[in-house]
């Protein structure tokens, strides 16, 4: 699929365009710099996927998780995750109803339309596996009975790569369920000081008093199944097929990507197609994708973990071997 390619326009995408400017807008009223790491949550947004955001603390993983859903007319809680949080502190209990003699279903805070975990690796395996159904089929089973939530249902998690006090990994199962793993570093010199002189300039006044509203849940939704209509060349398909083939017969890796993998990268590169404004999918919307929908699914081997290599490296490396379609 050459660059000069253009279709008959299938989606009507002005108005989509126009809310994620809109929510650009507002999130750069505070937000400095970390373009690619916007452009990736609105990604996600858009493919109705999870993401798990890791990057130091003070670079504003939790900030823009939150500025986010300030800028949507949608419900938000957020978890602090901790080691003796219990699995009910998420998902809910059944209580006895003194009034009513009866037991009642109180729901947690996860039910909510943007969830955002803070320090997801803080709590253990069993509070973890709480997710699983949650993450994977947005419903919760208590006491046999199932309870759906409300779309839409996004979790935004982060945590932190250098901290392992008090940690515990997460299950390969659960990471699998992010659409994305967007890594965050740190500004530039320009970006660090324009973080200073605009903290400066607003001296007491709050930094999120000017982010407003500017989507509604029922228009996220719709905007997500646009992008599900997004064109995609079989071209392009077996592209994707071919990165995620080669992760599971290459030398340096213990596990490669499973469909689900496949999946995300298409999802993600349909979205990222739309955010630059097309109907269709080009090879770089998935070199774009591949990155964040695969770097938390590969493991390296030992030997290659201790040589200091990335499943980032081997992404690269993988995307250079092959012949991108035309």
């Amino acid at each position: 699929m050459s660059g000069d390619v253009r279709f008959n326009e299938r989606i009507k995408l002005t108005e989509l365009n126009q809310t994620n400017a809109k929510i650009t807008g507002e999130l750069k009223k505070v937000i400095v710099g970390q373009d690619q790491m916007i452009e990736l949550l609105l990604a996600a947004v858009l493919a109705n996927g999870h993401v798990l955001l890791e990057g130091v603390p003070g670079i504003a993983k939790t900030l823009t998780a939150k500025l986010l859903s300030m800028t949507m007319s949608i419900d938000f809680s957020r978890i602090q995750f901790t080691p003796d949080l219990m699995p009910s502190d998420i998902i809910g209990t059944t209580v006895f109803n003194v009034k009513r003699g009866d037991f009642e279903f109180k729901k947690g805070p996860v039910f909510s339309n943007l969830v955002l975990i803070d320090e997801i690796n803080r709590a253990p395996a069993k509070t973890q596996s709480a997710l699983f159904e949650v993450m994977e089929e947005r419903q919760v089973t208590v006491d046999g009975k199932t309870y759906f939530l409300e779309e839409p249902f996004l979790v935004f998690a982060t945590q932190n790569p250098i901290e392992y006090e008090g940690t515990y990994r997460l299950p390969e199962a659960q990471l699998d369920r992010f659409l994305f793993k967007i890594k965050i570093g740190y500004p530039s010199l320009e970006e660090e000081f324009r973080i200073l002189s605009e903290a400066h300039a607003r001296r007491e006044r709050d930094k999120l008093a000017d982010v407003k509203r500017v989507v509604t849940g029922k228009q996220i939704i719709a905007g997500q199944k646009k992008v599900k209509n997004v064109h995609i060349d079989d071209n392009v398909m077996k592209y994707i097929a071919e990165i995620i083939h080669r992760t599971r017969n290459h030398a340096a890796l213990y596990l490669g990507g499973s469909p689900r993998a496949s999946l995300a990268v298409m999802d993600g590169a349909k979205a990222l197609a739309v955010l630059r404004q097309r109907d269709f999918v080009k090879p770089e919307d998935i070199q774009t994708a591949a990155f964040p929908a695969l770097r938390h699914r590969l493991l390296l081997t030992p030997e290659k973990e201790m040589e200091g290599r990335t499943p980032e490296d081997i992404i690269e490396e993988i995307l250079q071997g092959i012949e991108v379609p035309r």
